[in-house]
């Protein structure tokens, strides 16, 4: 997160707010994961709850920093919406099949997991994908990171 705040300057005006959700994301997952952290020390069981409270922040702004990255090469706020309700349809149902329905955990699961497949086809093989490959270079190589 240090190097990410630090080193926003360095980059061209329009990389820069990327940058920033990078430090974001790495900065909310720190804080969350240094508390886990005790949780699992003191109750000595895994802090679901908490893990979900971490990825319902930090996967949406993966999303946004999927845009803002193509954003570049034309991406429309579209690509961001629908990235960002599927990663929170994958999220809430994956958190009701392993905390709340544990007995219907494999339907759960089953639409957990598509929502994840379809990301992840949007962004390898999807319009994210195209967008990245038309723009080539800096985006290109961003996009594969």
């Amino acid at each position: 997160s240090v190097f990410f705040f630090f080193s926003m300057n360095n980059y061209d005006r329009k990389w820069r707010t990327s940058i920033l959700v990078s430090g974001l994301i790495t900065f909310i997952a720190a804080v969350h994961y240094w508390y886990m952290r005790d949780y699992w020390y003191t109750n000595g069981s895994s802090p679901t709850f908490f893990r979900y409270v971490d990825w319902i922040l930090t996967v949406p702004l993966m999303c946004v920093e999927f845009y803002l990255i193509l954003k570049v090469a034309g991406a429309k706020k579209d690509l961001m919406w629908k990235l960002i309700g599927l990663s929170v349809i994958m999220l809430v149902t994956g958190y009701f099949g392993e905390a709340v329905y544990r007995d219907q955990a494999w339907l759960w699961g089953l639409i957990s997991g598509i929502a994840y497949f379809v990301i992840v086809y949007e962004i390898w093989l999807g319009s994210a994908k195209k967008l990245a490959e038309k723009a080539g270079g800096a985006v290109l190589s961003a996009h594969k990171m």
